[in-house]
C-alpha cells in the first residue's frame, strides 16, 4: 500500500536545527515529485519545498530560501528537509505529500500549491520557542 512516513519533528530554540525525512514507498518515490508543507496554527496549508527524485530540481518558498534544504537518498526512498535558523514562525505540523497525478518533471519541476499533491503523510510537529 502506497503511504509517506514523516519524522524528525520536535522543539527547539530559536537559530537551532532540525532534520525532517519522508520515507516513501516505492511506488510513490520513483521518478516522481515529493513536497514538504506545513501548517501553522489557525493558518491554511502552505508549500515549504519540493524536489523531483529524478532530477536534480528543488524549489522553495520565499520565506524558507536559504534556511531550509531539500534533499533526497534514492537507496532509502527518503526525501530530507534540513532546518536551520528556525524562528518561531516556523513552528508547525509539517506533512510530507506526492504529485500523485504526476504533474511535474525532473526537467521543467515541481506544482508548488497543496492542492497539487494529492497523498499526504500523517505529518511531524515543529516547536521552535524560547
Amino acid at each position: 500500500q502506497a503511504h509517506l512516513v514523516e519524522s524528525g519533528g520536535g522543539s527547539v530554540m530559536p537559530g537551532g536545527s532540525l532534520r525532517l525525512s519522508c520515507l516513501a514507498s516505492s511506488d510513490i518515490y520513483n521518478d516522481n515529485c515529493l513536497g514538504w508543507f506545513r501548517q501553522r496554527p489557525g493558518k491554511e496549508r502552505e508549500e515549504v519545498a519540493q524536489i523531483h527524485t529524478g532530477g536534480d530540481t528543488t524549489q522553495y518558498a520565499g520565506s524558507v530560501r536559504g534556511r531550509f534544504t531539500i534533499s533526497r537518498d534514492n537507496a532509502k526512498n527518503t526525501v530530507y528537509l534540513q532546518m536551520y535558523g528556525l524562528k518561531p514562525e516556523d513552528s508547525g505540523t509539517y506533512y510530507c505529500a506526492e504529485d500523485t497525478e504526476r504533474i511535474g518533471g525532473a526537467l521543467y519541476g515541481c506544482p508548488v500549491k497543496a492542492h497539487d499533491f494529492g497523498a499526504w503523510g500523517q505529518g511531524t510537529q515543529v516547536t521552535v520557542s524560547s
